[in-house]
């Protein structure tokens, strides 16, 4: 399996020729994207995960293309019918060729006084699992983690004890869009340093920078 990492959460899976890309939001706008992909994967409604005219016209361009999403999300595209389907905690599909479990019911909590809005993970063929925005635990090994490294509901203390939560072979950081030239090479540091913690290859890709998987 390939997996490219493309700009903040942006995430793109290919294998035997299908693809599928995961939460590509409105700091994802590399071109390409979304070209020859089989299936969009969305984990929750924020814009920098989800855009939904974006999504609109990529099922109008490709009548091919389907959807999984999260409760709220697939609610918010419904009207485009049976290439939307919602998904849940607990749920297992086979998604263009691939095996996706999925996990995590909430986002993290970002106010004190507001409730979370749904989130899901999906762990892709056992081996990539991308949270969303949510520091879940999948009850099954994740060799290979998308990596949340920045984020108002995230502290760098709480992505060290999630790593050795999830201790993966290998992370590859997500959810940097919100940084600039100072603070990445921090996030970097400290996304390498996690690594060290539980022996693992752990680093940030630049946007557009791919890795062939086990």
């Amino acid at each position: 399996m390939r997996l490219t990492k493309f700009g903040h959460a942006c995430v793109r899976l290919e294998k035997d020729g299908r693809a599928i890309v995961i939460d590509p939001g409105a700091f994802s706008d590399e071109p390409g994207i979304l070209d020859g992909a089989d299936a969009i994967l969305l984990t929750h409604e924020h814009f920098d995960h989800f855009v939904p005219e974006r999504v609109r016209q990529a099922l109008a361009d490709d009548p091919r293309l389907e959807v999984w999403a999260s409760r709220d999300v697939a609610a918010q595209i419904a009207d485009v019918g049976e290439r939307v389907h919602e998904v849940g905690h607990g749920d297992a599909v086979t998604v263009a060729g691939f095996d996706v479990h999925v996990y995590g019911r909430d986002h993290e909590i970002l106010h004190p006084d507001v409730p979370p809005i749904p989130n899901t993970g999906f762990l892709v063929d056992g081996e990539v699992f991308h949270p969303g925005d949510a520091l879940t635990i999948p009850d099954e090994p994740v060799p290979t983690l998308c990596l949340p490294a920045n984020a108002p509901w995230m502290k760098v203390p709480e992505m060290y004890e999630y790593v050795r939560a999830i201790r993966p072979a290998r992370a590859y950081a997500i959810h940097d869009g919100l940084l600039n030239e100072n603070g990445l090479p921090v996030v970097t540091m400290h996304v390498g340093k996690a690594g060290e913690d539980v022996g693992g290859d752990f680093r940030r890709l630049a946007p557009g920078e791919s890795v062939d998987l086990p």
